[in-house]
């Protein structure tokens, strides 16, 4: 099932402080379970700190025809199959030839999702992102049901430090208070503006799609092609 993104998920990781201040019990929910964002004592300074830009990760032309934005979250295994199962072949015919222009948006239902952002924007450049971002939605299963929330923080560490991030830059990514409040911000400001209410979403040229096979993506992208020839 699509994970539906409600406004109330947000406190689940409006919280001041880094990684493990965002691990207290109780604060992790998702759509599917139903269950009510509770209201976490780190929630009310949660605008407190420094606002870190965040930075935009695009792949191909800056001057391409079309735009697609993608609206995911590390935890849905939707995402998770759009990534596996489109995005390759999307890469290939649209993005490397320079006939779209494409930035992913991160979602976030829990803060695992969060979690997984630090790991991924831990001070990379947009391909390192989206290499980080293959291996974690690849190996999405395992580390996002490892069990506990020291066994899903051990997990997303392995990842990092197989993606060449280590020792005291991994945990200070991981740790980045400020940085994971100015993402939530970010998030929210952005889907509201773009009325996201599920992941994945797509921004294309402007109008908004749901998920999609690489059939019917294709076929959206040629007529918005076709049209601004």
């Amino acid at each position: 099932m699509t994970r539906i993104i409600l406004p109330a998920a947000l406190a689940a990781v409006l919280v001041g402080g880094g990684f493990w201040a965002l691990s207290g019990a109780g604060t992790s929910w998702t759509a599917e379970r139903g269950a009510s964002a509770p209201v976490l004592p780190g929630a009310a300074a949660a605008q407190e700190g420094e606002s870190v830009e965040i930075e935009e990760m695009t792949l191909g032309s800056a001057d391409a025809p079309v735009e697609v934005i993608e609206y995911a979250s590390f935890t849905c295994p939707h995402c998770a199959s759009f990534h596996e199962q489109v995005f390759d072949e999307l890469k290939e015919n649209y993005i490397d030839t320079g006939r779209i222009k494409f930035t992913m948006r991160e979602v976030y239902f829990d803060k695992y999702g969060i979690w997984a952002s630090a790991i991924a924007r831990c001070n990379t450049d947009t391909e390192r992102f989206f290499g980080i971002t293959d291996m974690l939605y690849e190996s999405q299963s395992d580390w996002a049901r490892a069990g506990s929330e020291s066994a899903i923080a051990d997990e997303l560490r392995k990842i990092g430090r197989l993606a060449g991030i280590e020792g005291e830059e991994l945990e200070a990514c991981m740790n980045d208070g400020d940085k994971l409040r100015s993402l939530v911000g970010w998030y929210q400001e952005n889907a509201t503006e773009d009325d996201i209410t599920s992941t994945p979403s797509f921004i294309i040229d402007g109008e908004k799609y749901s998920n999609m096979t690489y059939a019917d993506f294709s076929e959206i992208l040629d007529e918005k092609l076709a049209s601004a020839e």
